[in-house]
């Protein structure tokens, strides 16, 4: 699978690594399936109500799949209203204890997210794999630099790539062994060139969809840009079937961020992409407030489409030109207003971001329109 418009731009091609499709509830991971973007509540489990309205704010974001963790028998009683009021699949986060990955697969996880060699005995693990196979739970195997095995530091002498792929094969051949293959793994690392280069060796070892992370990357501008160099880097490569950007944020910024990476290298569409300038001594408006406006006010738009917002003629016009909605800032407070890359009128200062957003707001409204007549006359 390619990235949009590649067949007309070549050097946007990106040739997605073949694996094999597993279920995340009603959600496809892997195969052809669009790469799904994740994120963690950081609310107390046992608090659903507090929970339940953390994922709302994460289901306006457009989250595909959610995490919770389930560290007591508390969280998985409260899993189970959890999953009920969730419109999106609930990963179960279990560490350790193979009792409360049975109670989150009955009360409906879609996924746990364990690791088998940490659960305890062949027993222990028999009875969490046969209590997801038997409510038609994934499994994610999670391995992570920071609590690797024993013997494998022992064996490597630290954390690196190869210590990383051979717990995640080790931690694989169980789930085999019991014929369950409805699996994805993650192999993930604060450290940018550890977390890749495990990935990369992964990648080539199985055919299992990848489930992508820099984990404890930081802040939100810090670990943005981390986890964009490092994802950046395997997505453009064509590794990775879902992804979770882990800041030091809250998990609706989390998921934002995670379409924007998708965005930025025509993997997904969802929302309005902001083409803009960094502003400067010739802007005929402040744009950066202007954009941080924008930004917030059309959070509510889901249907792709683009807006350039550029503070002067230099490069408005040009930008302009490739995208559906364009405003380029002007003299005396009168700027420039771009359809479908055509002038088209004036606005003034003071009405310049209602009327910005009125526009994409029918725009939007247009595109799903002519969608639906399509859709009706297929």
């Amino acid at each position: 699978m390619t990235a949009q418009n590649s067949s007309l731009r070549p050097w946007r091609d990106i040739e997605r690594r073949k694996s094999r499709q597993i279920m995340v509830g009603d959600v496809p991971v892997g195969g052809d399936a669009p790469i799904t973007v994740q994120t963690m509540t950081n609310t107390l489990t046992s608090d659903a109500k507090a929970t339940i309205d953390q994922i709302r704010r994460c289901e306006e974001a457009g989250v595909d799949i959610i995490r919770v963790s389930c560290p007591d028998v508390e969280s998985t009683a409260a899993l189970k209203q959890i999953v009920r009021a969730s419109k999106v699949p609930i990963v179960a986060d279990i560490h350790f204890h193979y009792k409360r990955g049975i109670e989150a697969a009955e009360a409906g996880a879609a996924c746990l997210r364990i690791n088998p060699g940490n659960i305890g005995s062949a027993d222990r693990v028999k009875e969490v794999i046969d209590a997801a196979k038997s409510n038609g739970c994934a499994i994610r195997i999670g391995v992570n630099a920071g609590s690797l095995e024993k013997d494998l530091l022992e064996k490597y002498g630290e954390p690196c790539p190869e210590a990383l792929v051979e717990s995640a094969l080790d931690h694989i051949k169980i789930l085999q062994d019991h014929d369950f293959h409805e699996f994805k793994v993650a192999v993930k690392a604060s450290d940018v060139f550890l977390a890749v280069a495990a990935y990369a060796q992964l990648a080539d070892a199985v055919d299992c969809p990848l489930h992508l992370g820099i984990t404890e990357a930081g802040g939100l501008i810090g670990g943005t840009v981390k986890s964009s160099i490092g994802m950046g880097n395997l997505l453009w490569a064509g590794i990775g079937d879902t992804i979770r950007v882990s800041l030091s944020a809250e998990p609706e910024e989390e998921v934002r961020v995670g379409y924007e990476m998708l965005k930025s290298l025509g993997l997904r569409t969802r929302g309005v992409r902001v083409v803009s300038c960094p502003s400067c001594a010739r802007q005929g408006f402040d744009v950066i407030r202007t954009v941080q406006t924008l930004e917030e006010r059309l959070q509510h738009i889901r249907t792709p489409l683009s807006l350039s917002v550029l503070g002067c003629v230099v490069n408005g016009p040009g930008e302009a030109r490739e995208t559906d909605i364009g405003i380029t800032g002007g003299g005396k407070g009168k700027h420039m207003v771009y359809l479908s890359g055509v002038t088209d009128h004036h606005v003034e200062d003071d009405a310049m971001v209602d009327h910005i957003v009125k526009l994409v707001e029918a725009k939007a409204a247009e595109i799903e329109a002519e969608a639906e007549l399509v859709e009706a006359a297929e």
